[in-house]
């Protein structure tokens, strides 16, 4: 389906100059707005049911594709140190966010919540058997207003990736399935923050983080 999206960045004015399709490879495969044309309030792809994948693709024979359950406190442990320790960090990788699982669950399951939303990546053992889990994307059921129209779409979040992973494409194809998933709700609208500039922004926001106690951090 097709995506708008909110950033939280710097300056969107350098956009045009920082956003092509040779940089973002991936991005100029996926129904965006290209931010070198006047943007149309309409849908950029239109699909039907019919043309979506029943299956999800293929991933490395050692990996496979799982739903991860926030009511098991097990499964919830485990999204949590996924993301304490590999999720959005500083420059120096020395900082990254800290989400309880209280805060996880009460996140994950907005009114209208899916279980297969939840997706995760595990490793599979010789024998078959699913691993440990080394990423995961979420999303959630929201009704957002464009210029009047309340469309229904989805809001992607925590889309992690073990840092020995990063090297193996799994963020596309993390993206590729949710979306698949997604789409086979009959939802084709999704939005998502980032720090950096991806197409195609339509507002951002900025805010700032202040250590409260550095010495004990560091």
């Amino acid at each position: 389906g097709s995506f708008f999206f909110h950033s939280d960045i710097e300056e969107v004015e350098q956009m045009a100059d920082s956003v092509k399709e040779d940089i973002h490879k991936f991005w100029a495969t996926q129904p965006m707005r290209n931010p070198d044309k006047d943007g149309v309030n309409a849908p950029i792809e239109i699909k039907t049911l019919d043309e979506v994948n029943k299956e999800p693709a293929k991933l490395p024979a050692t990996l496979m594709w799982c739903e991860f359950n926030v009511d098991d406190a097990k499964e919830l442990d485990e999204v949590y140190a996924l993301l304490a320790e590999h999720y959005v960090e500083d420059d120096d990788n020395m900082f990254r966010f800290n989400y309880s699982t209280d805060f996880l669950k009460w996140a994950l399951k907005p009114p209208g919540w899916l279980p297969e939303w939840h997706l995760g990546v595990r490793t599979r053992t010789p024998e078959g058997a699913p691993g440990r889990l080394v990423a995961i994307i979420t999303a959630i059921p929201v009704v957002m207003s464009f210029n009047g129209q309340d469309v229904p779409n989805v809001e992607i979040n925590f889309l992690c990736v073990h840092r020995k992973l990063r090297s193996k494409r799994l963020a596309p194809a993390l993206i590729r399935e949710i979306t698949r998933r997604v789409n086979l709700r009959n939802t084709w609208q999704a939005v998502y923050t980032a720090g950096a500039v991806l197409p195609t922004p339509v507002a951002r926001c900025r805010y700032y983080h202040r250590s409260l106690n550095p010495k004990k951090l560091i």
